[in-house]
């Protein structure tokens, strides 16, 4: 097998060359087709997460070793089965559910997974898609993707997911005549304006610094983009909402985007936070009582979640996210465009040639 590897934190990606992995006990082993390039990776690729304040969680810390293979997002063939592997054949073409726990503990023994303390986690803990071959913990973390385009199939085990995941734990706070609004519209934030119609009532507005997301954001149905850097930006969604919005999702979570998700927010309203920028930003504790407001963490999405993705897309009810198809040889280059931003539209899959 070829992978695509960090060999050294924040440096270019190196090909090497090793044995194909055999699959043990209940393990499957895919050939990956399409691996899509997350924002998360470019934080993986650097070997931290910004915690603000000068403060870092290193990935070291979190048990990863180099050299190691990223890429979260799979979707290719079962080329191989363990001797008791169930719940798929050989020839099957899929998509892997990447977030996987380590299936003994209490809240993995649940169905809660995404809890987990010690994940196996493919392309963050476990070797993932940026190579030929990945080795899957079980046949039941694998789901079929007919009637769904490979590349784009693989992008919703994270950014659809993530995208789906969050948009629901803002249900409770909007109806019809409601405004949600979404705070970043690149990858997974404009997975989120597809699938907004879909899986939540109210009124979609889209906040993004980048003039053209936020053409593309109106084309999906937005009924109002606003460039969240403008002076008056807060002002601007108070008017559009008629006093604040219900709920705000923020993709980007830098400490200017958590700040204005607070401020846009209406009495009992929600903030969701999901994006991995990075930094602190301090709020003051008398706004939650006097604001009755409610702010939480999104991370990613569950197997169950991906089901309900898969359903959606196939039945016709989410368009399509643009895709930029790229040589897995061109990982690097893809991962330095995400991190300078501005220079991806929608989300980039490597393949293998």
């Amino acid at each position: 097998m070829r992978a695509m590897q960090i060999i050294e934190w924040g440096k270019p990606l190196e090909a090497r060359e090793y044995p194909d992995p055999e699959p043990k006990d209940e393990e499957v082993l895919l050939r990956v087709e399409a691996a899509g390039v997350c924002h998360s990776d470019v934080h993986i690729w650097d070997g931290f997460f910004d915690l603000g304040g000068g403060q870092q969680i290193s990935l070291e810390s979190r048990g990863v070793r180099l050299p190691f293979t990223m890429g979260h997002e799979i979707a290719g063939e079962v080329a191989g089965l363990g001797p008791q592997a169930a719940g798929v054949a050989v020839g099957d073409k899929v998509v892997a559910y990447p977030w996987i726990g380590c299936g003994e503990c209490a809240v993995c023994r649940k169905g809660e997974e995404l809890l987990c303390l010690n994940p196996r986690t493919l392309g963050t803990r476990r070797a993932g898609g940026y190579a030929t071959h990945v080795i899957v913990p079980h046949g039941r973390y694998l789901l079929p993707n007919e009637g769904i385009p490979q590349g784009l199939a693989a992008t919703y085990t994270c950014s659809g997911i993530t995208a789906l995941s969050a948009l629901k734990k803002t249900r409770g706070h909007l109806g019809t005549d409601d405004h949600l609004v979404i705070i970043g519209a690149g990858g997974v934030g404009g997975s989120a304006v597809h699938i907004a119609p879909a899986a939540v009532s109210g009124k979609v507005i889209v906040a993004d610094i980048d003039a053209q997301k936020r053409a593309q954001a109106r084309q999906m149905g937005a009924v109002a983009t606003i460039d969240n850097a403008a002076p008056d930006a807060v002002k601007q969604v108070m008017e559009a909402t008629g006093g604040g919005a219900a709920a705000a999702i923020d993709f980007v979570g830098s400490p200017k985007t958590m700040e204005f998700g607070v401020n846009i927010l209406r009495k009992g309203g929600k903030l969701v936070m999901v994006g991995l920028y990075g930094g602190a930003h301090p709020i003051s504790t008398v706004l939650f009582p006097f604001k009755m407001m409610t702010i939480e963490g999104s991370y990613v999405g569950t197997l169950e979640d991906l089901q309900e993705l898969l359903a959606l897309a196939r039945a016709g009810k989410v368009p399509p996210i643009p895709l930029e198809t790229r040589p897995a040889a061109e990982a690097s280059a893809a991962l330095s465009d995400l991190k300078s931003g501005g220079k991806v539209r929608g989300r980039v899959v490597l393949h293998h040639q």
